[in-house]
Parts: C-alpha cells; sequence; structure tokens
C-alpha cells in the first residue's frame, strides 16, 4: 500500500464511519466498555500534555500546533489556558466537530483556530508542535517523513505520541485480526521507541521527558523532545 493510499484510507475513514465512532468516544456521551476504555486512555495522554505544558509556567507566552487535532481534545483546553493554537486534522468533518465544540465553551477567548490541512502541508513556524495518537495510522516510512516535517517547523519542542512496538502488543494486535467486524477501525502501526528517537535526534532534539499510557485496549507513548 503506497503513501498515497495510506492518506487517503485515513481521510475517508475518519470522514464516514470513523467519525460517528470517534466522536463518540471523545464525548462524555453512553459508549461501550471497549470505548470507555480507549476514551479514559487518551484522555489519560492530553491530560499528561496538559500538566507539562503547565508545569513551565509560561503557556500564554506559546503559540502550539496541534497537527492531527480530532475534535479538539486537546486543542480546546489549551486555548482555554490561554495558549495560541494553530489545530488541524486531515478530516473535515473532525474540524467542523472541533470548531463547534470551541465555540460551544465561552473561555476558549478566541485564541484557537482550526483548519483542515493535510500535516505534511503545514507551514510556518511554532513555539511547540503537538501531535498526538496519529502515527498509529501509518508505517514508519511515512512516520519518518511525517516527524522530519513536524520539526521543521517546531522552533522549541515537539511533543508526539505512538504505539510502541513490543513483543506483548503486536500479540494482542495479531490477536485482534482474528476477530473481524464492524469494531475494527482503520489499520494499526506500532512503532519502535528507538525509531522514533533516531528521527527527533537526526532532526536536532533531544528527549526531555517521556510517559506510557496504557490500558486494557489503549497504548500510547509520549515523547517531548527538545531543539538542542
Amino acid at each position: 500500500m503506497n503513501t498515497l493510499d495510506d492518506k487517503t484510507i485515513v481521510k475517508d475513514y475518519f470522514n464516514a464511519t470513523g467519525f460517528d465512532r470517534w466522536r463518540r468516544i471523545y464525548g462524555d456521551g453512553e459508549v461501550n466498555k471497549v470505548q470507555l476504555d480507549i476514551r479514559n486512555g487518551h484522555q489519560q495522554t492530553v491530560d499528561t500534555v496538559i500538566s507539562w505544558l503547565k508545569e513551565d509556567d509560561n503557556l500564554t507566552d506559546l503559540s502550539i500546533c496541534d497537527a492531527g487535532c480530532g475534535v479538539g481534545s486537546l486543542s480546546i483546553p489549551l486555548a482555554e489556558a490561554g495558549a495560541n493554537i494553530f489545530a488541524t486534522d486531515i478530516s473535515e468533518k473532525m474540524v467542523q466537530e472541533a470548531t463547534e465544540r470551541a465555540q460551544s465553551i465561552p473561555n476558549h477567548h478566541g485564541n484557537v483556530k482550526f483548519a483542515v490541512q493535510d500535516l505534511e502541508e503545514l507551514s510556518g513556524k511554532y513555539h511547540t508542535v503537538i501531535c498526538l495518537d496519529v502515527l498509529i495510522h501509518y508505517p514508519q516510512d511515512k512516520a519518518d517523513k511525517m516527524i522530519s516535517h513536524l520539526a521543521s517547523l517546531a522552533e522549541s519542542r515537539l511533543i508526539l505520541s505512538f504505539a510502541p512496538k513490543t513483543l506483548c502488543l503486536t500479540v494482542l494486535k495479531k490477536i485482534g485480526e482474528l476477530f473481524p467486524g464492524p469494531s475494527k477501525t482503520t489499520r494499526a502501526y506500532q512503532h519502535r521507541e528507538a525509531d522514533i528517537i533516531k528521527i527527533l535526534t537526526d532532526n536536532g532534539f533531544a528527549i526531555e521527558r517521556n510517559a506510557m499510557t496504557s490500558t486494557r485496549f489503549y497504548f500510547s507513548r509520549l515523547l517531548e523532545a527538545k531543539r538542542k
């Protein structure tokens, strides 16, 4: 499957059946046990990022790019905290949902802008670039290009999450592939942490902080890298 096909699959999925499924997961309505577990896991990752940024006590001074913003789970609370946010997603429906959610919250101060945009077409410079739960949809060669491009936009810091490639998670993924059905989403790619760190290092960054979110159905390795 080539690069274009990977992007097309992700875009079409999140503009169709995937949008309804993930809007429920990222919302606060009733979901099944698996979806609730994923919701809680994703929220833990978001909360970790927010706590890191708040620890530095300079949020109101920051320009932040949220690449692959989904429905605004990270962008909206960061905007509420005073950061200037430019948030993008490949899915038009996701961006529409994020915009509506932001408009319904009175304290976002108008300092968050959402746009439909391919990650690799992003331009500009930002103090911090964040990309959560996006790399799972792309193979390693594509992830390499994406991370390198995001690094070129980050003046100071790049924060990424990815599904770590471990023996245990690989076995679980193989088991899951034996059970086809409507609960399936897009293809899920795991990445070796050493490979991700090498890409960051090659682009002039060093790891500052890291964290791991692990629930029954959600696994995400989080890295904060700062420019050397």
